[in-house]
């Protein structure tokens, strides 16, 4: 597997491990009872509760929290502020920061994203969701009819922690042929607490997806999944259907938690289940 860079590689980051009842239990309040709740109403508690970020007084939580999350002294000086700021005026500043120069891809396919790899599996292994009663199969997750996505494509999902990048970038360069919103919920995302089916919030939860074709005309498609406390997914003003874009070229933001997950024509080739990725790592 390739080397990380240090500044924000985070190899302790792998996997959670916690006891089955603890697990259970999350399961039962993120999904019964946060997840019985109305969209609408977990929309509106999430955007309550974000607004805390966006205030000048929330900038104070970035030095602590760098100080605890991060080993590396220096982190931060990788990255700037978003939409040409001079400073982190706010914690959501830092949480949509941007870098400075991005990483350059080793690869003419490359990870979109930074964070735990927790499901890789080809499309034809996936087991069926259960949601609300309906079964569910992966081509949900990227608002298609089963059979859309070949069967021998490689199904992976990346769970961006709070304190990773949270910017998701083009795994190739190709064509964009469609853009989705699909609303949902908002259940928690944290793949241990769901033991079986890490994917499971990717079913349910709102998400943004995205098809891209490669030069091969082999279609890479991406969803880009919200969770609680999720202001907002943005995606980048210079996408749209039709528009080329490079490897790495930004696709969206988020305003906290997520994850990202993909159904291409390869398997990863360094990563499997369970291990870190980042952004501009060969895929």
């Amino acid at each position: 597997m390739e080397t990380t860079t240090p500044y924000y590689s985070d190899p302790s980051f792998t996997v959670f491990k916690i006891p089955n009842w603890r697990a259970y239990f999350y399961k039962f309040l993120s999904v019964q009872l946060w997840g019985g709740l109305p969209s609408t109403l977990q929309k509106k508690i999430s955007s309550w509760y974000s607004k805390f970020y966006q205030k000048p007084i929330s900038k104070h939580i970035i030095k602590p929290y760098l100080h605890i999350n991060y080993q590396d002294k220096n982190y931060l000086e990788k990255f700037k502020p978003p939409f040409g700021k001079a400073s982190f005026d706010t914690f959501q500043d830092f949480f949509t920061r941007e870098f400075k120069e991005l990483p350059k891809p080793s690869n003419t396919h490359a990870w979109p994203c930074e964070g735990l790899l927790c499901e890789e599996a080809k499309i034809d292994q996936m087991e069926l969701a259960h949601i609300k009663g309906d079964h569910r199969s992966v081509e949900t997750v990227f608002g298609l009819k089963e059979g859309d996505i070949p069967k021998n494509y490689s199904f992976t999902n990346v769970f961006l922690h709070n304190k990773n990048y949270h910017r998701i970038h083009a795994p190739i360069m190709g064509t964009i042929q469609r853009i989705q919103h699909i609303p949902g919920d908002l259940v928690v995302l944290r793949p241990w607490i769901y033991k079986q089916n890490p994917s499971l919030p990717a079913f349910r939860n709102e998400r943004y997806n995205i098809d891209i074709a490669d030069a091969n005309g082999k279609v890479w498609h991406l969803s880009i999944i919200g969770g609680p406390a999720v202001g907002t997914i943005a995606l980048n003003a210079n996408i749209s259907v039709g528009k080329t874009v490079s490897v790495l070229d930004e696709l969206a933001l988020f305003y906290l938690g997520s994850t990202c997950c993909m159904a291409s024509p390869y398997a990863p080739s360094l990563h499997t289940k369970n291990t870190f990725v980042e952004v501009g790592m060969r895929y």
